[in-house]
């Protein structure tokens, strides 16, 4: 009984703020502007600008999880052969706890203070090397900026994420295999590749749906239009929607919780596989 009393504030938490918006969210995609029943609002997913929300969206999050998890992994891998208790891997576990947790508001005045129209290293481009970043267009304010920005974050979540993985690798697995007179492309192909790809894999997905899923930044950073989805339901919830579609943004939130809840489904099944390997 002394458990559940303990528990209750956590479980008043989740029920307050996410079991509570979820079934607001799962009710009201449902429902039209006179709350009967209807399929219109998910039917409306498909189509015009919101359907080119919900795919930029994937092709943002894609993008940068692919980056992060290539870069991240290198980084991890990095670390992870050299000394254990060395002062190079506490300063990057640290640094990648601090940085992926570093968004919104403060990491989009970062980029602007850094790479904005007039940020320090646009400045000293323009006037010392006559390069102009923004020539082209204000890339920094759309998809190719959002790319950068979410990247930032990115890299060190895969860090925090892969390297119990590569911690997981047991030095005797390499030993044997050189015992049998295998070579390093042998242990890869045969032991570290197999082992290591479930748990690759599953930090790809979840900074898939890391990304995907991210908010505050982009609301920072694009103030005009709603390239993503985040945006799209946040022009819903502050006034701009269209007579007859009042649900249309619970909509959206409804199928931004079906992707993400795929990716983290698939993501537990990659984990089960390559739990008895690193335990």
């Amino acid at each position: 009984m002394a458990a559940w009393l303990v528990a209750v504030p956590f479980l008043a938490f989740v029920g307050t703020f996410l079991v509570y918006p979820t079934v607001l969210v799962l009710f009201g995609a449902f429902q039209d502007s006179n709350g009967a029943f209807t399929f219109g609002n998910l039917t409306t997913l498909f189509t015009g600008v919101v359907f080119d929300a919900f795919v930029r969206s994937i092709e943002l999050s894609a993008l940068t999880a692919v980056i992060g998890a290539i870069f991240g992994a290198l980084l991890t891998w990095a670390i992870a052969v050299g000394n254990p208790d060395g002062m190079l891997r506490r300063i990057v576990v640290a640094g990648s706890g601090v940085l992926a947790q570093f968004g919104g508001v403060p990491l989009a005045f970062a980029f602007l203070a850094t790479v904005g129209f007039e940020g320090l290293v646009t400045k000293f481009l323009r006037d010392n090397v006559g390069i102009d970043l923004f020539a082209g267009s204000a890339w920094l304010f759309d998809l190719p900026g959002l790319t950068l920005v979410y990247t930032f974050f990115q890299i060190p979540l895969m860090v925090i994420v892969f390297l119990p993985a590569l911690d997981g690798l047991r030095p005797q697995w390499r030993e044997a295999n050189a015992s049998l007179g295998g070579t390093s492309w042998t242990y890869w192909r045969h032991v570290g590749g197999p082992i290591l790809t479930p748990p690759f894999l599953g930090a790809l997905l979840l900074l898939f749906a890391n990304a995907f899923s991210a908010y505050a930044t982009a609301a920072a950073l694009v103030s005009q239009g709603s390239p993503i989805v985040p945006l799209q339901i946040r022009g819903f919830l502050t006034g701009e929607v269209v007579l007859g579609q009042e649900n249309l943004g619970k909509a959206l939130g409804l199928g931004m919780v079906i992707v993400v809840s795929i990716a983290m489904g698939v993501n537990v099944l990659l984990q089960k596989r390559v739990a008895k390997w690193v335990r």
